[in-house]
């Protein structure tokens, strides 16, 4: 039995649904808000490549070593975006979230926060992660801004980790956080979710 199983995790009006082909178009629409595709330092799929995406994404589950999910709104069915636990193992009870991306008008809103409050709850209240991750390019900015706002500790930078789709070589920022440090990361999370936006 693999350690990650399917599962729908809700709050606050969104919904991580394991990602299927019946998400095709939602993710086609998705990617296409923003053009979020032509950004060098992200893998968001353009748009005529979803199916293919998706059929990666499902490959990669059989292997074990990524679970994708359609990021949903609640009130309105719409795929608002991907994120995926990866980079699974099972031995040390760890794994990494990422492959996460959005539609460009859900960017700087409650759902990467809701999203990723749902994905480390499970992880660790559910699956008794000892450790989770994230990476993101060294030049990713954004993410590493978001990664640290959700409480996640700088472990240090891998240089020449990996090729970028433009096909140069990028050096990878790694986060992680600890099950002892995720009582007080949760509560500001929450705290986070519910004081009043202005």
């Amino acid at each position: 039995m693999s350690f990650v199983q399917p599962v729908t995790l809700s709050a606050r009006g969104i919904t991580l649904v394991p990602l299927a082909s019946e998400h095709e178009e939602g993710l086609h629409s998705a990617a296409a808000d923003g053009e979020l595709w032509k950004l060098r330092i992200t893998w968001v799929p353009e748009p005529d490549q979803t199916a293919q995406y998706i059929q990666d994404a499902l490959a990669m589950r059989e292997a074990g070593n990524r679970f994708a999910f359609a990021v949903t709104d609640d009130s309105t069915g719409t795929v608002l975006g991907c994120t995926s636990f990866h980079d699974i193992v099972p031995a040390v009870k760890r794994l990494e979230i990422g492959w996460t991306w959005y539609a460009k008008r859900c960017q700087r809103t409650h759902v990467n926060t809701t999203d990723k409050l749902l994905m480390m709850t499970h992880a660790f209240e559910t699956l008794n992660c000892n450790v989770v991750g994230w990476r993101t390019d060294n030049f990713n900015f954004a993410s590493q801004a978001a990664i640290e706002r959700l409480g996640a500790r700088k472990d240090g930078v891998i240089r020449g980790h990996a090729m970028r789709r433009d096909g140069t070589i990028r050096d990878t920022v790694m986060y992680s956080l600890r099950s002892g440090e995720w009582a007080e990361v949760k509560a500001q999370l929450l705290y986070q979710l519910d004081k009043p936006r202005t």
